[in-house]
C-alpha cells in the first residue's frame, strides 16, 4: 500500500511540540495509508533543553514506522536586541532562517523502506514564513493552531486594528469588539506582544499569512469555544476551520524533572485527601515570583484553611533554596497536616485526581485543557504570553473559571503589582466553595470534551473531515 505524507514544522517550544505529537499520533490512527515527519528545529540553550527531553520520551514510546523525529541543523540565532524588543519576533525570525533547511530535508529524507507522496505542510502559529517552503514545492499547507479559537481570532483581529489605527494597542485604549470574544474585551487583557511594535507587526503578518492556507486546525473543543469557532468558520475570508483538541499527551509530564519517589509522595498523601478538597497551585516551567509575592499566597493560604498542594519553581540559575527561607516564617510548620510544598509536581496526575477541587493557574493553553478535561475549575492568575486574553475569556466568555487577576505581567516590571493575600484568599474561599455553580459547569465541561474525541464527538468528526480533505487532495 503506498504511503502518505504530511510534514509537520512545529515552533521550537515543547508546550507546542506536545500537542503537535498527538495530533500526529491521531491523525496516523484515522488512515494507515498516512506517515508523518516532524522536523524539529533547535532553539538556544537554555529552551533546546526541554524539547531535547521530550524528543527522547517521545521516540522511545513505540508508535510504529510512521512517524518519524528530524532534528535540523542549528542556524544563527538572531541578535540579543531582536530578543530584547520582542521574544515573539525572535522566534518568528528564527525559524524564517529554517526555510532552506527544512525544503532540503522535505526533498531529500528518505523513509527507509517505501517514498510516500507529500500531501501536506502543517505548520505551527509562528511557523507563517514555511508558506513560502510549500508553494515552492507545490505542497498545500495547513495551519495547526495549538492555542484556542479565540485567541486566533484575535491574531486576526490586528489587521483590522492595523487597517483602522496604523499602531499597536496602548492600555488606555477603548474596549475592543473582536468578533472572536462575546463580550467587549479591554485592553488591558491583550497580549504583551501587543503593545511592543515589533511583536504586534509579527503577529499581524502571521495572521495574514494564515490565510493562505488550505484549512486551519485549531486545538480546541467546538462545545468549549462555541462563539469563537463559529466566529471563525463563518468568516469567508478564511479557509475551512477544523476543532480537533483537546490534543492532550497524558503522559508527557511522567519522569520530567523528580525523582520518582518524590513523585509518589505526593501521589500517597492526595490518596488520603477528602474528594475536591485540595487546591493546587502551579504556574508552569516559566512561572517564578519573587519572594514577597510568595509570602503574599502564602498568608492567604494559611489564612484560608484549605488543603493544598503548591508547586514553587525557582530560577534555573538561583542558589539552591530552602522553602523555609523564602516564605514566612513557621509557615511550613503550622500547614503542614493540610498541605505541601513542593518544586516540580506531577501536573497532569494532580488534575485527574479525585482529591483536587481547583487549580490556580497561569492559563497557558495546554494546562487550561488539562484542567478542564479532568474537570477541575480554574482561578486565573495569568503571567505571559496569551494568558491574560485566556483568562478573560475563561471568565467572562466561558464562565469557566474565578477571576484573581486577569492583567498581571511577569515579565512587564511596569505594570506589575503584588496580589494581595486578602485578594487571593477571596477567590479561593469561592474557587472551593461546594455549592458554587460554577464546579459543576466545569465538570460537565469536562465530559463533554472527552467525548468530543469519542467516535461521534465533535472534534472525531472534524478530524475525519480533514482526513478526507487531505486524502481527497492527493488526486
Amino acid at each position: 500500500m503506498s504511503k502518505l505524507e504530511l510534514v509537520f514544522v512545529p515552533a521550537p517550544a515543547v508546550g507546542h511540540l506536545v500537542s503537535t505529537c498527538k495530533f500526529a499520533e491521531n491523525l496516523l490512527n484515522r488512515d494507515e495509508r498516512l506517515c508523518v515527519t516532524i522536523l524539529i528545529i533547535r532553539p538556544p540553550p537554555p529552551w533546546d533543553a526541554s524539547i531535547d527531553a521530550y524528543i527522547q520520551r517521545s521516540s522511545s514510546t513505540p508508535k510504529g514506522s510512521r512517524i518519524r523525529y528530524i532534528t535540523l541543523p542549528r542556524v544563527e540565532p538572531p541578535s540579543s536586541e531582536e530578543l530584547a524588543k520582542s521574544i515573539e519576533r525572535y522566534f518568528s525570525l528564527l525559524i524564517a532562517n529554517c526555510r532552506p533547511l527544512v525544503k532540503e530535508a522535505i526533498i531529500s529524507s528518505k523513509w527507509p523502506d517505501s517514498n510516500p507522496k507529500i500531501i501536506g505542510l502543517v505548520i505551527d502559529m509562528f511557523c507563517s514564513s514555511m508558506i513560502d517552503v510549500a508553494n515552492e514545492l507545490d505542497i498545500p499547507s495547513y495551519l495547526f493552531f495549538t492555542s484556542g479559537a479565540g485567541f486566533l481570532g484575535f491574531l486576526f483581529y490586528l489587521s483590522v486594528w492595523h487597517d483602522q489605527v496604523g499602531r499597536e494597542f496602548n492600555r488606555s485604549d477603548a474596549d475592543l469588539k473582536i468578533a472572536a470574544y462575546a463580550h467587549p474585551v479591554p485592553s488591558k487583557v491583550l497580549p504583551t506582544f501587543a503593545f511592543v511594535k515589533e511583536g504586534h507587526d509579527s503577529f499581524r503578518n502571521h495572521g495574514v499569512r494564515f490565510k493562505e492556507t488550505k484549512g486551519i486546525l485549531i486545538n480546541t473543543v467546538t462545545e468549549f469555544e462555541g462563539h469563537a469557532v463559529n466566529s471563525l468558520a463563518s468568516d469567508p475570508e478564511l479557509p475551512p476551520v477544523y476543532t480537533v483538541g483537546f490534543l492532550l499527551d497524558l503522559e508527557a509530564q511522567k519522569g520530567k524533572g523528580n525523582s520518582k519517589p518524590e513523585d509518589e509522595e505526593i501521589m500517597k498523601w492526595l490518596d488520603q485527601q477528602p474528594p475536591s478538597s485540595v487546591l493546587f497551585l502551579c504556574f508552569g516551567s516559566a512561572g517564578i515570583f519573587e519572594p514577597p509575592q510568595l509570602i503574599e499566597i502564602a498568608i492567604a493560604l494559611e489564612r484560608s484553611g484549605v488543603s493544598f498542594l503548591w508547586s514553587i519553581h525557582r530560577p534555573a540559575d538561583a542558589e539552591p533554596t530552602k522553602f523555609e527561607e523564602i516564605l514566612p516564617e513557621g509557615f511550613l510548620e503550622r500547614t503542614k497536616n493540610r498541605g505541601i510544598v513542593c518544586g516540580w509536581a506531577p501536573q497532569v496526575d494532580i488534575l485527574a485526581h479525585k482529591a483536587t477541587g481547583a487549580f490556580v493557574s497561569h492559563c497557558g493553553w495546554n494546562s487550561t485543557a488539562e484542567s478542564l478535561w479532568h474537570g477541575v475549575p480554574i482561578v486565573t492568575w495569568p503571567l505571559y504570553a496569551e494568558q491574560q486574553i485566556n483568562a478573560f475569556q475563561l471568565v467572562r466568555d466561558l464562565e469557566m473559571a474565578v477571576e484573581l487577576t486577569l492583567d498581571y505581567r511577569m515579565r512587564d516590571s511596569d505594570h506589575r503589582e503584588i496580589v494581595k493575600a486578602e485578594e487571593m484568599e477571596k477567590a479561593i474561599r469561592c474557587i472551593m466553595d461546594s455549592e458554587n455553580p460554577l464546579r459543576k459547569r466545569v465538570k460537565d465541561m469536562g465530559e463533554i470534551c472527552r467525548k468530543a474525541l469519542m467516535e461521534g464527538g465533535s472534534s472525531f468528526i472534524s478530524l475525519g473531515q480533514f482526513v478526507e480533505t487531505i486524502l481527497d487532495s492527493k488526486n
